[in-house]
């Protein structure tokens, strides 16, 4: 798959696959791979191992890669893999080959851990990953509000694989001025704050959005999606609508509940155990029951 594609296969719902745990903590793969499949089968088109609902930052690094080869050998050969890496800039490359040696086309780059992080060093850390690997796609994660269209730029100069930003600062009015200052066309702009943002984000540039709702409802995902694919903002909002609930308990508390969410609605489907690991924690019992309400209102099964 040549860098053109994948950038324009970006252009769609990126669903988060999460991490399924036994009684033992341990990697659950039976029920990951049937995550995977009622993704696939639902539609989804793009799947991203290892990002934040899948719990990265609380998975050991046998463990990423474990989830890189489970997710890899359970997706359809035509399903566009992305692996999320992150940490140091070895341990960044290492993981990244590691991804595209088992079939990922592209990465996404975590939000560097460092207390001090300078636009020029953000700069430098992306293109030390994205020079390492010229075949992959690269898709760095913006969560800081420093990081401005000259820096887009100066990135993609360096490294013409750098073809899409998940952008991730909650605000659309500086989203916009970033994306149209760096190029709406020049980058696949995906909207990193999944369905709530989605509409907003779309209006101004982004052509994809992120998913955790999508392994419980891909079908909901895509019908958002395709409405703001073709502009039809107000199909768009009836799905918001039907989601609102679902996200707005992902995004209580700072986002405390955001996997647990996930897990938790999973596990009510049949879909292995709703365990979290720290510094998440499982939801209480009410949080639970208008989980219960909510998937009844959707019809999931």
């Amino acid at each position: 798959m040549d860098l053109d594609e994948v950038g324009s296969r970006l252009a769609s719902v990126v669903a988060i696959t999460p991490t399924p745990f036994t009684d033992d903590n341990t990697i659950d793969a039976p029920t990951l791979e049937r995550v995977v499949g009622r993704l696939t089968d639902g539609g989804i088109s793009v799947l991203t191992v290892n990002g934040n609902t899948g719990e990265f930052y609380a998975l050991a690094s046998a463990e990423t890669r474990t989830l890189v080869d489970l997710v890899a050998e359970a997706k359809p050969e035509e399903t566009l893999l992305v692996a999320g890496v992150g940490f140091d800039v070895a341990t960044a490359i290492d993981s990244a080959e590691y991804a595209r040696d088992r079939g990922a086309a592209a990465i996404m780059v975590h939000q560097p851990v460092h207390p001090y992080v300078s636009r020029a060093g953000w700069v430098d850390y992306h293109r030390a990953i994205a020079a390492a690997l010229p075949d992959v796609g690269v898709i760095p994660y913006v969560r800081n509000t420093r990081i401005t269209a000259d820096d887009f730029g100066a990135l993609a100069d360096a490294c013409p694989n750098v073809l899409a930003v998940k952008y991730a600062v909650p605000d659309p009015v500086r989203f916009a001025t970033v994306a149209r200052a760096a190029g709406v066309d020049r980058f696949t702009w995906i909207a990193g704050l999944a369905e709530l943002s989605a509409p907003g984000y779309a209006a101004v540039g982004a052509t994809g959005f992120t998913s955790g709702l999508a392994s419980v409802a891909p079908e909901l995902s895509l019908r958002m999606h395709a409405a703001l694919t073709v502009g039809d903002f107000g199909a768009a909002m009836r799905v918001w609508d039907t989601v609102r609930e679902f996200e707005e308990l992902r995004l209580a508390r700072d986002g405390a509940d955001n996997v647990s969410v996930i897990k938790e609605a999973l596990h009510q489907l049949g879909f292995g155990s709703a365990d979290v690991r720290p510094p998440a924690s499982r939801l209480d019992p009410e949080c639970r029951e208008q989980v219960s309400k909510i998937l009844a209102a959707l019809n999931a099964r």
